[in-house]
């Protein structure tokens, strides 16, 4: 009855101590609470700020199309026709023995909101145009829905 009795009875103090240590349900119910609490009042800020992000992508990848668009104009000479498309600027098209493209590193992605982006060529104020419909897909709108356009991509 040495030490044997001794390590064994110092094991169950041990034991006890760390098992009486764990969260009850109500704990555990409280803290949930809370974090509900905290999602509730932080997730609507949140996505308050989604669309105004998804407006600056538009207009970034917009102004990105345009300086491609002037280089492809400057080695060619003209701007891609409507039917050509944006997707001139990925690849060579018949006839273009001026062609330095790829003028985008990547192909042509669709807007933020998954629409694909409307290209027109002669545009209403000058060359070309570049559109995007906003969130709800449609010419026109407001706020979220709000055209976002080559002409006024500076706002």
């Amino acid at each position: 009855m040495g030490s044997g009795t001794f390590i064994k009875r110092g094991l169950t103090m041990r034991h006890r101590f760390f098992s009486s240590r764990g969260f009850t349900l109500t704990e555990l119910l409280v803290v949930l609470v809370i974090i509900g609490l905290l999602a509730a009042l932080v997730g609507p800020v949140l996505y308050q700020r989604i669309n105004p992000a998804k407006q600056s992508v538009a207009r970034a990848q917009i102004e990105n199309f345009m300086t491609a668009l002037d280089s492809y104009f400057l080695d060619i000479g003209k701007f891609p026709t409507q039917q050509q498309g944006l997707a001139a600027l990925r690849t060579r098209q018949e006839g273009e023995s001026k062609w330095g493209g790829p003028y985008l590193k990547k192909d042509t992605p669709a807007d933020p909101w998954g629409t694909p982006y409307v290209y027109r060529t002669p545009g209403r104020n000058g060359g070309y145009e570049i559109i995007s419909y906003g969130a709800d897909g449609k010419e026109g709108g407001e706020g979220d829905n709000a055209d976002i356009n080559s002409w006024e991509s500076k706002k």
